[in-house]
């Protein structure tokens, strides 16, 4: 038995859903794309390993570009030729992991100090 075809957002439907849904995600080229700023190396192999993992474990595999200070994050469904459900779902799932930050929570954890230079790895949304 064969699986349904993926249905692929028209891009005003995909523009509406990133402006209410995913802020810092764009459509760009065929593709939903973000690009999230790291403080240095350690930081920049620190996300890649986040999305790596996250989207080995959904089975939908983005393409990245890497540089010193930053990720950019694609995301397309290839056999759908488009963006589909599975592109919305990993972006939130990417973005909640990426962005978290403890502190904010209330609870036991708080989070890694940003206020030192030697503990910053990321340049979190405001």
């Amino acid at each position: 038995m064969s699986k349904p075809a993926e249905r692929a957002y028209s891009e005003a439907e995909i523009k509406e859903r990133l402006q209410n849904e995913l802020h810092h995600w764009a459509y760009e080229g065929e593709w939903i794309r973000r690009k999230y700023r790291t403080e240095g190396w350690k930081g920049t192999l620190m996300v890649v390993n986040t999305v790596a993992h996250l989207a080995e474990a959904a089975w939908h595999h983005p393409d990245l570009a890497v540089s010193y200070a930053f990720v950019i994050v694609k995301l397309q469904t290839h056999s759908a030729k488009g963006i589909t459900d599975k592109d919305f779902e990993l972006a939130r799932k990417i973005e909640g992991v990426i962005q978290w930050r403890p502190a904010q929570e209330g609870g036991a954890l708080e989070g890694t100090p940003n206020e030192e230079q030697r503990f910053r790895y990321i340049k979190y949304d405001e």
